[in-house]
C-alpha cells in the first residue's frame, strides 16, 4: 500500500498521506492481523498442552518436539515422529486440509496411514478451529531437522495399508457435538477429556483388534503400566475421591491421602494438565464424576494401611532394605519427608495385586516437574539385585497396601 501511495503523492500531499497512514497504523489497523495471529498461536499452545502432545513427541530426555520415543507393543516398536515445522523430517509441508485429515482419519501426507499409537481416534472429535490452532502453534516453533528411527514391526503389522480395515472398525471419524440436557461445564469437560486429553485411549480396555472396548474408563494395562479405573465406582474407581483431591492430582500430580502420580500419568500432568485453567480442570472433574461405575481393577485404598503382622522371610528382608534405601525420602511410616510427592499414603499402586506400577517405578524410575522443582524417584536395577528389589516390592505392598503380593525377581531381570 505504501508503495502505491508514493506513486501518486508528492510534496505536502505525500507528507499528509504518510502521516495518515502512520496514524492508522498506530491506532491498530495494521497490527490487527498480527494480534489475531498471535492470539491464535497462544490458543494453539494451550490446546497443544491440553492434548498432551509433548508427552509423546518430545525427544527422549529433552524438550524439542523431534520425536524418537519408542512405544513397545506386542508386535514391535513404533517411534514418535518429529512435529516441528521442518519440511523434510517434520510437519512443515502439511496444508490445513492434510492436517485435518491426519488428525481425523489417521492418514498423513501422501496417503501414508498412521498407527493408532497416535490417538487420532480421539483427536477426530476436535473442531476445525482447535485443530488448526494447534497447527498454527507448531508452525510458529523453530524447525528442527531430526528423523526418528524406523518402526520395527513384524508382519503383517508393518503393512500400513491394513490400517484401512482397522479404521473401518475402530475410528468413529466424527466431531464432538454437545449433549443436549447437559450443562456447558459438563460438555466442556467431555470435550477436554474425550477429544483433547484422549484419556480413554489409556484408561479403556482394548478389544482383540486393539480398538476401545465398551468398558469405557474401567482401567487397563498399557506398556507395562496400569492405567487406573476412572469411573465413579467407589471401590475401584474415583468414587472415593473428593473433588479437591481430583483437582490437586490433575494439576500437581499429588493428592493428600491418594499418593503421587508416576510414569505416563506424571508425564500427562507435567506436559499438559498443570497448564490448564482451574475452570477447565473443574469441567474435567464434573465429566469424570458422571461416568457410570464399573467394578473392575484393583481396589482403591482409602488411606495409608500399615499392616502389623507376622512377616515372611522375604518381607522381613524387604523391610530391612526399605529402611536402608527408601525411608530417607518416604519415612518408615510411609508418610513422606517434607513433600506429599514422597508420600505412600493411599497410593493406588500399593494395593494393586500385581504391583505393576510399583515394579515399573523400581525398574525405570519416575519424575515430575512441580512448583517446588523437579521431584524424582530413580530406578534401582543398577543398584540392587532383582531379588532385593522383589523383596522391597513384596514388603511395601504388604505393609502399606495390605496386599499379599509375592513379587518375583524375574520381573526385574528383563
Amino acid at each position: 500500500m505504501i508503495f502505491r501511495l508514493k506513486g501518486w503523492m508528492t510534496g505536502a500531499a505525500s507528507v499528509l498521506g504518510c502521516m495518515f497512514y502512520c496514524a492508522a497504523f498506530a491506532q491498530g489497523n495494521a497490527p490487527d492481523a498480527h494480534s489475531a495471529g498471535a492470539e491464535r498461536i497462544k490458543q494453539g499452545e494451550y490446546l497443544f498442552r491440553a492434548a498432551d502432545c509433548a508427552a509423546c513427541h518430545a525427544e527422549p530426555g529433552g524438550t524439542k518436539l523431534t520425536g524418537g520415543r519408542a512405544f513397545t507393543l506386542p508386535f514391535g516398536s513404533i517411534f514418535a515422529v518429529n512435529i516441528t515445522p521442518d519440511k523434510k523430517t517434520g510437519i512443515g509441508d502439511y496444508t490445513d486440509e492434510e492436517w485435518l485429515k491426519m488428525l481425523r482419519s489417521g492418514v498423513g501426507r501422501g496417503g501414508k496411514h498412521l498407527y493408532p499409537v497416535m490417538p487420532y481416534t480421539a483427536y477426530t472429535l476436535m473442531s476445525d478451529e482447535d485443530a488448526l490452532a494447534i497447527k498454527a502453534y507448531l508452525f510458529s516453533l523453530r524447525p528442527e531437522h531430526a528423523a526418528p528411527p524406523r518402526n520395527q514391526l513384524s508382519f503383517p503389522f508393518n503393512q500400513r495399508w491394513s490400517m484401512i480395515f482397522w479404521n473401518w472398525l475402530n475410528n468413529p471419524d466424527k466431531r464432538f457435538k454437545p449433549v443436549s440436557g447437559k450443562s456447558a461445564e459438563w460438555n466442556r469437560g467431555a470435550y477436554l477429556t474425550e477429544a483433547l486429553g484422549h484419556c480413554s485411549q489409556c484408561h479403556t480396555p482394548r478389544t482383540l483388534t486393539y480398538g476401545l472396548s465398551s468398558k469405557a474408563y474401567a482401567g487397563t494395562v498399557q506398556m507395562g503400566w496400569r492405567a487406573y479405573n476412572l469411573t465413579s465406582d467407589p471401590n475401584h474407581g474415583l468414587g472415593g475421591w473428593t473433588d479437591e483431591q481430583l483437582k490437586s492430582y490433575l494439576t500437581t500430580g499429588k493428592a493428600s491421602g491418594k499418593g503421587p502420580a508416576s510414569g505416563p500419568m506424571a508425564e500427562a500432568v507435567e506436559h499438559g494438565l498443570r497448564y490448564m485453567t482451574p475452570e477447565d480442570i473443574t469441567a474435567i472433574v464434573v465429566y469424570l464424576r458422571s461416568l457410570a461405575p464399573i467394578a473392575e481393577g484393583p481396589v482403591v485404598q482409602s488411606s495409608l494401611k500399615v499392616q502389623d503382622k507376622t512377616r515372611t522371610e522375604t518381607e522381613s528382608r524387604g523391610q530391612m532394605l526399605f529402611v536402608q534405601a527408601c525411608a530417607g525420602c518416604h519415612l518408615p511410616d510411609g508418610r513422606g519427608r517434607q513433600s506429599e510427592w514422597a508420600a505412600l499414603a493411599g497410593a493406588h499402586s500399593l494395593s494393586d495385586p500385581e504391583a505393576l506400577n510399583l515394579i515399573q517405578v523400581l525398574r525405570e524410575g519416575t519424575s515430575l516437574e512441580t512448583v517446588q522443582g523437579r521431584v524424582f524417584m530413580p530406578g534401582f536395577t543398577k543398584t540392587y539385585t532383582a531379588e532385593e528389589l522383589a523383596a522391597i516390592a513384596t514388603y511395601v505392598t504388604a505393609h502399606f497396601g495390605g496386599s499379599n503380593v509375592a513379587v518375583k525377581p524375574s520381573v526385574f531381570k528383563n
